[in-house]
């Protein structure tokens, strides 16, 4: 049995990678562009990765390349890229016409093979929206084209719009780099010391920032050795609380019991005791 030669292929950029079986094209280098088919129909992508040892395949087995593409297919394209802003656009003006106000359209997408034709797009908050009569007058404009329509979550549908980044990056890190969306929680947010306040950390996609997520494995290790805030401590200089605690630098920041802060490594501080009533009343 032929071992399988597979490449990853991405549709779009910064898009999520697809796993092919590439043995028709043994000559496929990263950049090259092939065609492939899809469930929405035979697809262009270009080739991101070359595996030297193939994954291990999915339950239904590795979909094969097509074959690699030519300098028409490029050229038909780019025409494509053409039609689907046309087609958005298009899509935009009608869904204002139904009064269709919270649907936000953000892309249109043209299998290669023309046969298909994807409206991606988001709705505010957690809404619900019907779309039987955009998607019967956009049949209708687009006859030969099987309409479909996908909904996108807030972090993806920020991925397709412009704008800078709210840390003053001129391309956010959805758009850039990130091809998949990790789990951000509040807690991130708190063990690095960032401000809580929602403007501060939450994106234009109006969840938390997926920066909380970079550098949270290293501030909660850090942590570990670190007592937290509110816990009262014995310093070289006396007694006292945690009012802040600086993970990277590997210090805590202690109010004093005569009213003094002073900054003490993890090393300089000791946890007291709790002390019970009964102990209290004793001494």
């Amino acid at each position: 049995m032929t071992t399988p030669w597979i490449v990853g292929i991405r549709f779009r950029p910064v898009g999520k990678i697809y796993h092919y079986d590439a043995s028709c094209c043994p000559d496929l280098q990263v950049g090259d562009f092939v065609l492939v088919p899809s469930r929405r129909g035979t697809q262009l992508g270009e080739v991101v990765q070359v595996f030297s040892e193939p994954p291990e395949p999915p339950e239904e087995g590795w979909r094969a390349v097509l074959r690699k593409a030519t300098g028409r297919d490029l050229t038909l394209r780019r025409l494509i890229r053409q039609r689907e802003l046309q087609a958005l656009l298009t899509a935009r003006q009608k869904a204002r016409e139904l009064g269709y106000q919270d649907l936000k359209l953000v892309e249109a997408e043209i299998s290669f093979d023309g046969r298909y034709l994807t409206f991606l797009y988001g709705v505010e908050g957690n809404n619900k929206v019907e779309l039987h009569r955009l998607h019967s007058a956009l049949a209708r404009k687009f006859p030969r084209r099987q309409v479909e329509f996908r909904r996108l979550g807030p972090r993806d549908v920020a991925k397709l719009l412009p704008g800078m980044g709210a840390c003053g990056r001129e391309v956010r890190c959805c758009a850039e780099f990130l091809t998949d969306f990790s789990p951000v929680s509040i807690k991130m947010a708190k063990v690095q010391g960032v401000s809580l306040t929602p403007s501060e950390i939450t994106g234009m996609c109006g969840r938390l920032r997926c920066c909380l997520v970079y550098e949270y494995e290293q501030y909660a290790e850090a942590a570990k050795h670190l007592p937290k805030r509110k816990k009262r401590v014995q310093t070289p200089l006396g007694n006292g609380k945690v009012v802040d605690v600086y993970p990277l630098k590997g210090t805590v920041l202690v109010a004093l019991e005569d009213g003094a802060v002073h900054e003490f490594s993890g090393e300089e501080v000791t946890l007291r005791q709790a002390t019970t009533p009964q102990q209290q009343q004793t001494s």
